[in-house]
C-alpha cells in the first residue's frame, strides 16, 4: 500500500508497506545489485617511471609523454583501461602476451582471427610500423606510424598504461 502527500505541490511517495514486503498487486522489486568494482588504483608517476625501468629495451628508453601524445593517434578507435569499451578497435588493456583476434566480444576481421600469433613489442612495433603491410587483409585504416622513435615511446606508454606485468 502507498501514500501520497502533497509537499509544495510535489507529490511524494511514502512506500510504507515496503518494510513488510510487497502486497500481492505489487511486483516484488528486483534484488539490490552487487555494489560495482571500484577502479583499480592509478599507478603513480614513480611506479610508472619502476615499471618503464622494466622494460626490454628499447623501450625502457621510451618517452611516456611521448608515448601518450603518439596514442593521440589512437584513441579515437581504441581505449587502454581495464574494462574499457572497445571502440571501432578493440580496448587494448591486457593486449601484450594476447593472442591477436581473440579479445572479448570485439568482432575482429578473418585476418586478425587467423593470424595465430601473441601480442609482443615487437609485433606490436611492425603493426603500427605499417597494418596493411604486416597483415594484409585486417580493418584498421590506420596508416601507419613510420617515426622509428614515436612507435617506441608509443609501446613503452601502452606498456605501462595497459597492465603489463614484467615477464609477459
Amino acid at each position: 500500500m502507498r501514500h501520497a502527500f502533497v509537499v509544495s505541490g510535489i507529490v511524494v511517495l511514502a512506500a510504507l508497506a515496503a518494510a513488510c514486503g510487497p502486497t500481492s498487486s505489487e511486483p516484488a522489486s528486483a534484488p539490490a545489485s552487487a555494489p560495482a568494482t571500484p577502479p583499480a588504483p592509478q599507478m603513480t608517476d614513480a611506479e610508472k617511471a619502476a615499471l618503464l625501468a622494466t622494460l626490454p629495451a628499447p623501450y625502457n628508453t621510451g618517452d611516456l609523454a611521448a608515448g601518450k601524445q603518439a596514442f593521440a593517434l589512437c584513441q579515437s578507435c581504441h581505449t587502454i583501461t581495464d574494462g574499457g569499451p572497445d571502440k571501432t578497435g578493440p580496448n587494448l588493456h591486457g593486449v601484450f602476451g594476447r593472442v591477436a583476434g581473440t579479445h572479448g566480444t570485439f568482432k575482429y576481421s578473418d585476418a586478425l582471427k587467423a593470424a595465430g600469433f601473441t601480442w609482443d613489442a615487437e609485433k606490436l612495433d611492425a603493426w603500427l610500423a605499417n597494418p596493411k603491410t604486416f597483415l594484409p587483409g585486417n580493418r584498421m585504416t590506420f596508416v601507419g606510424l613510420k617515426d622509428e622513435t614515436k612507435r617506441r615511446d608509443l609501446i613503452a606508454y601502452l606498456k605501462v598504461e595497459t597492465g603489463y606485468k614484467p615477464g609477459e
